[in-house]
């Protein structure tokens, strides 16, 4: 099951998960879209909202319907809104229901079954977000940092129980989130974005390595260790990018 499927990163996983010959339950919060993903990858389309409890619950339910059981979950669907410390306090809930939450929702829902049959899989969809930061936007940037604070979590409280956790941290991807992250997606991502094709790709990938971090952009490897090696100075060269940021019109 793909959540957040009808379109970019999550119609992407949706193709490659189906080109490898699994059966698709497509999900989105656009019925439309939904149902022509399935149509074109011959799988089904099961609208609604990944993110509440009782949207998460009813979607599994409708998905092992389906599929008699749910092997592989990816966990895809995200919001960007927001900006920093203004930014309105619904904006703010709304990124921890889709960016965390939903993700704690469906585990919550899958776990039991898998722990009892000893395997599964939960595919998190997080951002180099989550293990750098996004100037920009404080709700996404504190929002994948949790997600992927999660995303391990389960990691290393299942790996001995059968699940295999994966977590994608993509930086700039040619989506419609991307087009509307105004002056911090041009000067921070644009220049090195890449296809949702190939974050798909990479999923698949690392899938068959077992990988639990999944990087299409191979140098945010490098940016994480300088991150964590000399914070200090990562630090300093965030803050000039930010005002680069504020010289092309972006936020303060």
């Amino acid at each position: 099951m793909v959540t957040g499927a009808g379109a970019g990163i999550g119609r992407a996983l949706a193709r490659r998960l189906a080109a490898g010959g699994l059966r698709v339950v497509v999900n989105d919060t656009d019925a439309g879209a939904a149902a022509a993903v399935a149509d074109q990858i011959g799988g089904y389309a099961v609208p609604g909202d990944a993110a509440t409890e009782p949207g998460v619950r009813s979607l599994i339910a409708a998905a092992r319907h389906l599929l008699g059981e749910i092997d592989v979950y990816c966990s895809n669907a995200g919001t960007a809104a927001g900006t920093g410390p203004d930014t309105p306090e619904p904006v703010w809930q709304r990124a921890w229901e889709v960016n965390v939450l939903a993700h704690v929702r469906a585990s919550r829902e899958l776990l039991p079954r898998w722990l009892e049959r000893g395997r599964g899989r939960f595919v998190v969809t997080a951002s180099a977000a989550g293990l750098l930061t996004m100037l920009g936007s404080a709700p996404y940037s504190v929002t994948k940092h949790a997600a992927v604070a999660y995303a391990e979590w389960l990691a290393a409280t299942y790996a001995h129980r059968g699940l295999t956790v994966h977590c994608i941290c993509p930086q700039g991807v040619r989506t419609a989130m991307l087009a509307g992250s105004g002056a911090a997606g041009q000067v921070l991502l644009e220049r090195d974005a890449i296809e949702p094709e190939q974050v798909g790709d990479a999923l698949w990938q690392g899938m068959a390595e077992g990988s639990f971090l999944i990087l299409p952009h191979p140098q945010v490897r490098d940016y994480y260790g300088l991150r964590a090696g000399d914070t200090d100075a990562w630090l300093r060269g965030m803050n000039r990018l930010q005002r680069r940021i504020e010289e092309a019109g972006g936020p303060g």
